[in-house]
């Protein structure tokens, strides 16, 4: 019987791992280790990169989303007045109109699911491009002020060595 260990768990281990060597090599060098985290999910949520690239996407994507929109309105329309006039409606006429309503839902159901692959695609580009950039910020503020391990995924974090804040300003302030 073979284990499979989780990605979430294998980073906890290697995180781990890796504050044991970081210790190991403080107390080598007898001084404790810098250790910093940072909270990406506050970088994606309040950073000006992350807000604009959201701006860009909502405007890039507006038009087909007022045009999905209008298709849906149009959907049901017609549903409800193939409902409505079915009972005076012939037979032969009401098939054709059940056919064009389906016709149309097929087209509804692919474009929705085109432009939610397109704009899930949209968005994970600008976000790598914003993950990017954060970590550019992160490696010169490490370097700069010399610490030893910054953590991006932690279960608990001390507000005394999250450094959240400093990378938000820097960021915002790189433009």
């Amino acid at each position: 019987m073979t284990s499979t260990v989780r990605p979430a768990r294998l980073a906890r281990f290697v995180a781990a791992g890796a504050l044991c060597a970081a210790s190991a090599f403080a107390v080598a060098q007898d001084a404790p280790p810098k250790i910093g985290y940072v909270s990406l999910e506050r970088i994606i949520r309040e950073s000006s990169a992350a807000k604009s690239a959201q701006e860009r996407i909502q405007q890039e994507f507006s038009r087909r989303d007022k045009d999905l929109q209008d298709l849906a309105a149009r959907l049901k329309q017609m549903s409800e007045k193939l409902e409505r006039d079915a009972p005076v409606t012939a037979e032969g006429e009401r098939l054709r109109r059940q056919r064009e309503l389906a016709d149309l839902d097929r087209e509804f159901q692919r474009k929705q699911r085109e432009f939610r692959e397109d704009i899930n695609q949209r968005r994970n580009e600008e976000l790598a491009t914003v993950i990017d950039r954060a970590n550019r910020v992160i490696r010169q503020i490490a370097e700069q002020e010399r610490y030893d391990m910054i953590i991006q995924d932690a279960v608990h974090v001390s507000p005394r060595i999250d450094m959240t804040e400093k990378v938000l300003r820097q960021l915002n302030a790189a433009k």
